[in-house]
């Protein structure tokens, strides 16, 4: 089972629930329909990797998300991670009407930074993240954008599912995405203002 950190403590979460179409400038650039309800799906344990892959049976997308720990049924910590996507197997299952899990829950479809402690009283809209790639900052967003919410997608997320200690909220991705280039050096932030809370940097492989 993969692992994360909480400020040095290993844990293993049993999923990442991912929340979709939650800033509507990145559905905007999608070409999606903003949706009437929270758009929800899941990635498995096995998702979660160290390496920034630029390929798995296609050329991959990167999308840069502010995530969540939920412990005791609340959350606990914050950090940063890429939902890693087959952006055209994406597009064809859609067209279909068919699940997205074949271009979203691939091994190696998660990375993460390190996760920091927070209190429910800093969990506010002075939360951003941050995402350059070769020293160009590509995206930024935080919870003063979302559609939903971090209280409200727990809201949602406990009248179907038990969450369990570890488990990652990725709370979506504004504007900004594209394609991830073997080589390019990718580097994501949360900050609490201009304050940078966690970092984490990777070379596309």
């Amino acid at each position: 089972m993969k692992s994360i950190l909480i400020d040095n403590r290993t844990i293993t979460p049993s999923k990442i629930i991912c929340i979709g179409r939650n800033y509507v400038e990145h559905i905007e650039e999608l070409g999606n329909e903003i949706p009437d309800e929270m758009v929800v799906f899941n990635k498995p344990n096995s998702a979660i990797s160290t390496e920034l892959l630029s390929y798995h049976q296609e050329q991959l997308h990167y999308e840069g998300e502010l995530c969540f720990v939920i412990e005791n049924g609340k959350i606990s910590a914050i950090g940063v991670g890429l939902d890693i996507t087959k952006r055209t197997l994406q597009s064809k299952l859609k067209a279909k009407g068919l699940p997205w899990e074949r271009a979203k829950a691939f091994d190696g479809s998660a990375v993460f930074s390190d996760f920091i402690s927070i209190t429910q009283d800093e969990i506010n809209e002075a939360l951003s993240l941050e995402l350059s790639i070769d020293e160009k900052i590509i995206q930024a967003g935080g919870i003063a954008l979302m559609m939903y919410k971090p209280a409200e997608i727990l809201s949602e997320l406990k009248t179907y599912t038990e969450l369990n200690d570890g488990d990652i909220i990725m709370t979506g991705t504004p504007k900004g995405v594209g394609l991830i280039t073997k080589g390019a050096r990718f580097k994501i932030r949360a900050l609490k203002g201009s304050n940078e809370l966690v970092t984490a940097s990777w070379t596309a492989i």
